[in-house]
């Protein structure tokens, strides 16, 4: 596969998978009636459910290529990507709305990508300048409606949402940082079969969410609400966490961990746009500036990465 078509469908890959991670964002508001707790339980048990059964025709063969030290990066994986990330980010969604995690997450590809710069052959940070500022500058485009719309509200019930979104900042960050790395090391494993292992190991972690989430809830909730958290929990199961998991590991195989940094901006992007159709309303300028910036650094991201043809040309000769 020549570098531009890999190039294309990595964005490709990555642009589906903000598309679909961007669900998650809006599903804290569609059950607001449970808690985090209750949402990331019944999520990450129907995705571990899933993630079995789409797993055990090869269960024997694929697990056989794992030791140890690959079961326990499983387990770090799953609790930093899943179970503890989706805690803290539907904690802070609940706590101060969609857009305030949304602008702290909007951080990711900045984070992401200054620690990607330092892995052997990776674009100077220098180039990544201009890319980098455009992120910043849209982050700070979205934050300026969210900051303005929570003045009036409780300081402490904004300051513990704000905590609990930048907890997911820096759990995130550290998952798609350490994700990317290990399946570099693990070739003979399959992106899709990577991302169904974690699944697995993430739905037994989940097991231990069900004690305290059943316990810490102290509403009667009827049958229907319960089968509707059971609904909504399948659907971000199925497309968010196995399809949107999987699209994801496609694209980090694909791209440097310098790009996949900055693909991770397409998940603001989206749940952005899901969340204006959840509030119907438009953007305002802010925040269609903040788009057209967004848009401008994965842009200049992917210009950034481009090899000249002389220079493409000594590299194959060595």
């Amino acid at each position: 596969m020549s570098d531009g078509r890999r190039t294309a469908l990595g964005v490709a890959c990555g642009a589906a998978a903000g598309a679909l991670w961007g669900l998650v964002f809006v599903a804290p508001e569609i059950v607001r009636p449970f808690g985090p707790l209750q949402l990331s339980a019944g999520r990450y048990l129907t995705y571990g459910l899933f993630a079995l059964i789409l797993l055990a025709p090869r269960w024997r063969q694929v697990t056989a290529l794992l030791g140890r030290r690959e079961w326990l990066a499983l387990g770090w994986l799953s609790l930093l990507g899943n179970s503890l990330y989706y805690v803290l980010l539907a904690s802070g969604v609940q706590l101060g709305g969609v857009a305030m995690p949304s602008l702290v997450i909007g951080f990711l590809p900045v984070a992401v990508t200054i620690i990607g710069s330092r892995d052997k052959g990776a674009v100077p940070l220098r180039k990544l300048a201009p890319s980098l500022v455009l992120s910043a500058a849209g982050v700070v485009c979205i934050g300026w409606e969210a900051l303005g719309q929570v003045r009036g509200a409780d300081f402490s019930r904004q300051a513990l949402g704000l905590l609990c979104a930048f907890g997911a900042l820096a759990s995130w960050t550290t998952f798609a940082v350490s994700n990317s790395r290990w399946m570099a090391r693990l070739p003979q494993i399959s992106a899709h079969d990577w991302s169904l292992l974690i699944g697995v190991v993430t739905g037994l972690q989940a097991l231990l969410l069900v004690p305290p989430a059943l316990m810490m809830d102290k509403t009667a909730h009827a049958a229907g609400d319960w089968l509707f958290l059971l609904a909504v929990s399948s659907g971000i199961a199925v497309f968010s966490s196995i399809i949107g998991n999987g699209l994801w590991n496609r694209m980090s195989r694909l791209l440097p961990l310098t790009m996949v940094g900055q693909m991770i901006l397409f998940e603001t992007l989206f749940a952005l746009l899901y969340g204006f159709l959840w509030d119907r309303r438009l953007p305002t300028q802010f925040e269609g500036l903040a788009i057209i910036l967004v848009l401008a650094s994965v842009t200049t991201c992917l210009a950034a990465h481009r090899t000249k043809p002389a220079a493409a040309a000594v590299l194959a000769q060595e």
